[in-house]
Order: structure tokens, then sequence, then C-alpha cells
């Protein structure tokens, strides 16, 4: 059996008296896309924040492609080392930078030197079709503009791992199904890694190999196939 690219061990976190994780375990294999599936306030987005580095673990591990990066109290590999791509849920990009120079950033943060950041982000700018607008500034994009830039910028170094944080939850229902469709037929595309966390099933059943659903920082159930595992 081929190692998982990722793998979580009963990882735990608390903030204050809130168990935001509790004993988490999960593997995800090359080129697998997963759902994670759950109310607001389940765990979903601290489980994605552990795994990029955000966060620390209180209790477990958490390995990368057979490397331990983390484990209780203390990040071992820094975020930016991981090779994990992050899009997060307000998209977070900078509103000082232009598009060109939201990607150029995160390349530079990965070492990356200043002519191959010019070729990758203009790969992935074209690869998510905006690459017309990379001299524009946030502001001036409309929310599906700023949703594909979000996710240029996080494919923009080649990630091992994808992991996005309800990215299309703030678009209308027309501009949502179309951008589900567009990012579905991409990760199979280039055969992305990716774990999905979202409170819609429909994103669930178009974008996902495996759902996980959560409930009060567990997994408690697992679905492949059309099958459904529930978790003890």
């Amino acid at each position: 059996m081929t190692a998982p690219i990722l793998s979580v061990r009963q990882v735990s976190k608390r903030f204050g008296t809130h168990n935001a994780l509790v004993e988490v375990c999960l593997d995800v294999a090359a080129g697998e896309s997963v759902v994670v599936l759950g109310p607001s306030g389940c765990g979903k987005t601290t489980l994605l924040r552990v795994i990029s580095g955000l966060e620390v673990p209180d209790a477990g591990e958490i390995s990368l492609g057979g490397t331990l990066v983390a484990a209780a109290g203390r990040n071992i590999i820094a975020p930016h080392k991981r090779g994990v791509g992050f899009v997060f849920q307000d998209l977070a990009l900078w509103p000082h930078l232009t598009v060109r120079q939201n990607l150029d950033f995160v390349l530079a943060s990965a070492g990356m030197p200043g002519q191959e950041r010019a070729a990758r982000a203009l790969e992935a700018l074209t690869l998510v079709r905006v690459e017309e607008l990379s001299g524009r500034y946030p502001h001036q994009l409309s929310g599906g503009e700023q949703q594909r830039v979000a996710l240029a910028r996080a494919l923009a170094a080649h990630p091992h791992l994808l992991l996005l944080d309800e990215p299309l939850s703030s678009l209308d229902p027309d501009l949502r199904v179309s951008l589900r469709a567009e990012l579905f037929a991409l990760q199979r595309r280039l055969r992305i890694t990716g774990i999905y966390v979202t409170h819609d099933r429909e994103d669930a059943l178009a974008l996902s190999d495996r759902t996980i659903e959560m409930r009060a920082g567990r997994i408690v159930a697992e679905r492949a196939g059309g099958g459904q595992k529930h978790v003890s």
C-alpha cells in the first residue's frame, strides 16, 4: 500500500474551554480529493490550519509526504516549507498588491528566484484564465475573479497538497455552480491532492472522491463511492 501524502494522527486542539479538534485521525492519498463537511464551528477550518502550520496541535502528530511536520505543542517544519497551498474563506488577497504581486510575494517567500517567479505566476494565472488581470488590484476584480486569483496564488508554487476553506461560499448560486465545475475539472486535470472544507452537500457531491463529516471537533462519518462508514 502506498504511504499517504498526509497523515493526521490523534490530533487535538483547544481554544480556551472550546475543543476545536478531538483526537482527529485522517489519511489522504496522493491525487485524492477529500471534502470535509459539517456545520460552522465543528472544527473544519481548524483542521486545515493545523495541517498548514498556521495553528499548532495540542496533541497528536501530522506528517506530509512521510515527514513529521508537527507534533504536540510545536511546528517541526515551518508553514512556508510544507508545500501546502491554502485558499482561505475570505480569500486573504493583499489589497495593496496587484494580482501579479500577490503571487510573487508567495513565491518569493518560498525562496524562488525572480525569473522563475515571473514564469510561475503567469502559468498559474493562465491556468485559471485571469492572466489579463495581472496588473489590477483586488478591489478592481469581481467576486469570481478574486476567487480565481486566490486559487492561482495557492497553485503557483506547485504545492503537494491544496487546502480550500469554503472558497465559494460568498458567491451567488449561478457563479458558485460554474466555478465549482471548473474547480472539479482543474483538480482532475492536474491530479491535485486536495482537502476542501464546506457546509454545502452539493459541493461535497461535486468535488469529492471521499467525504469526511465532522461534528464538535470529531470525525463522525466517512462516505466514498456512495457508501457511508460511521466512525465510532
